[in-house]
């Protein structure tokens, strides 16, 4: 294995990585303010796609997530699943998409 195979991480890594980046700029900051910072940051520049991905591995109980990172989940917008986003918009979901929806 070459060196850099080693350090190539997985996208979940990548995931949690940059969430307790977040949360390491704003420890700094009184709590409050430092869970809403982390909140605002993840809803304004994290795709439906990496927030969806986020809350399925926080509510799976796996990531390595920072305290801060998972006290700001609560404020955090939980995307909609495709399944979900197809009715809204009145088309019928493909059947894997519901059943991704039902995972």
């Amino acid at each position: 294995m070459s060196h850099d195979e080693e350090h190539i991480m997985s996208t979940a890594e990548k995931l949690v990585r940059m969430a307790n980046q977040i949360a390491d700029f704003f420890h700094s900051k009184p709590r409050e303010e430092g869970i809403a910072g982390v909140a605002e940051h993840i809803n304004k520049f994290w795709e439906p796609r990496m927030r969806r991905q986020f809350f399925e591995m926080l509510d799976d109980g796996t990531g390595n997530f920072n305290e801060l990172v998972v006290a700001a989940s609560a404020r955090i917008k939980r995307p909609i699943t495709p399944a979900a986003a197809d009715l809204k918009l009145g088309l019928k979901p493909s059947p894997a998409d519901v059943a991704a929806s039902q995972e």
